[in-house]
């Protein structure tokens, strides 16, 4: 499986180390210093992209993720109480996959 990794610190670190011995490869990596490469085509051609950032991201790291066309596991707390609603829609009537704890 082709995985973004969007946050780098101690656990995209372990979720990157966990993939590569699964054999999965890891196509991109977003942190603080490249928000730019949400655009790049490595980012896109993630079959999934695994979130771990802090509550204040997350929500526009989704959304930036959603506008490349790439699902995503979350595992970033604090964040959906306020947007969990508009989450659903997103995923009920646009299409979008997100999962989330």
């Amino acid at each position: 499986m082709k995985i973004a990794l969007i946050g780098y610190g101690k656990m995209g670190k372990t979720i990157e180390q966990i993939a590569r011995d699964r054999g999965h490869e890891i196509v991109s990596v977003i942190d603080v210093n490249n928000p730019q490469d949400f655009e790049s085509e490595a980012f896109r051609s993630a079959d999934v992209a695994i979130e771990f950032t802090a509550p204040q991201a997350a929500y526009g790291n989704c959304m930036k993720a959603f506008a490349a066309g790439v699902k995503v596991v979350s595992g970033s707390t604090g964040w959906m109480d306020a947007h969990a609603d508009e989450m659903r829609r997103l995923c009920r009537e646009e299409g979008r996959t997100l999962f989330w704890p």
